[in-house]
């Protein structure tokens, strides 16, 4: 296999990782992380989402989160935006990148937006045009393409309706998502083809779960497609609350570890970045338990 000589990581724990939490990680800890994060070499950090407090109570603090944090020129810090009032949170403090997220599942959509595909365009199309009036970069996140916890199967052609229509509204990347863990390598190189035939892959990114221990292999498979750009959470935290059995992201640590033995080029300091899973170990309560094995023989 051929694969990319250098790929970069999209750390999303702030956000992706502790959405999922039983409890609330304080806003101080939280700032604390991320400054952690912006010193590991991580060119990316997704910093929190600035939905609904009801919605996602974890994340309540994003505002403050991100008006304290020590920001790296190095590094792009986003946040996931749901619509116009959340955005124009995300511009008061000056976020870099504005992420923008739909379901290819109908069912999936409605219970993570509480509107459906066809109706959340509309909302998505405003968001992305003013966030380029205001000068910022755009990015979207398409879930459920390898499976739906209630749909099961999502048609491929569905998919690749919804990436033309966020393309269309002037996104600069989709990060095409396993939310719930249920991908494989052979339908990771499957879907691949399919939308190679219509986007770039320049501006595609991946987002695998690890549910069932397949992220690295789909990763690999990815990467001989030529794929270099990739989202993961430190430990392995994360799960979407609206899609049952989505435990765990594929976790950055790991990641690093088999792109660093592979000889290819992140940027990132590994030892770094589990200094920060060490770090928020004492918040959180689902790190898991494979990954806390990792992080305990490098103390």
């Amino acid at each position: 296999m051929n694969f990319p000589k250098q790929v970069k990581i999209n750390e999303v724990g702030p956000r992706d990782g502790l959405q999922n939490e039983a409890v609330m990680v304080p806003a101080e800890a939280k700032v604390e992380w991320i400054n952690m994060l912006s010193e590991t070499g991580v060119p990316y950090i997704e910093l929190s989402s600035f939905v609904h407090p009801d919605w996602i109570p974890q994340l309540k603090d994003a505002t403050e989160v991100a008006r304290h944090i020590k920001r790296n020129p190095a590094v792009t810090y986003a946040a996931l935006v749901p619509n116009r009032k959340g955005l124009e949170r995300a511009l008061e403090v000056d976020v870099d990148e504005i992420c923008l997220f739909l379901s290819s599942s109908e069912t999936h959509n409605k219970k993570n937006i509480n509107k459906s595909i066809k109706d959340t365009y509309p909302v998505l199309q405003e968001v992305s045009q003013d966030a380029k009036s205001a000068g910022k970069k755009v990015r979207g996140y398409v879930s459920t393409v390898f499976g739906c916890p209630y749909e099961g199967d999502i048609p491929i052609d569905n998919v690749i309706s919804v990436c033309e229509r966020l393309f269309s509204m002037g996104v600069d990347e989709l990060s095409i998502g396993d939310t719930i863990g249920v991908a494989d390598p052979a339908q990771v190189e499957n879907v691949l083809i399919r939308l190679f035939d219509y986007f770039p892959k320049e501006k595609l990114a991946m987002h695998f779960h690890n549910t069932r221990g397949t992220a690295l292999a789909n990763v690999l498979m990815a990467l001989s497609y030529g794929i270099t750009n990739f989202d993961s959470s430190v430990g392995g935290l994360g799960g979407c609350p609206y899609a049952k059995g989505a435990s765990g992201n594929l976790a950055t640590d790991d990641l690093l570890y088999m792109l660093d033995r592979m000889g290819v080029r992140t940027g990132i300091d590994i030892d770094k970045i589990i200094q920060s899973s060490l770090y928020i170990e004492q918040y959180v309560s689902n790190l898991s338990s494979h990954q806390m094995k990792v992080i305990n023989r490098t103390r």
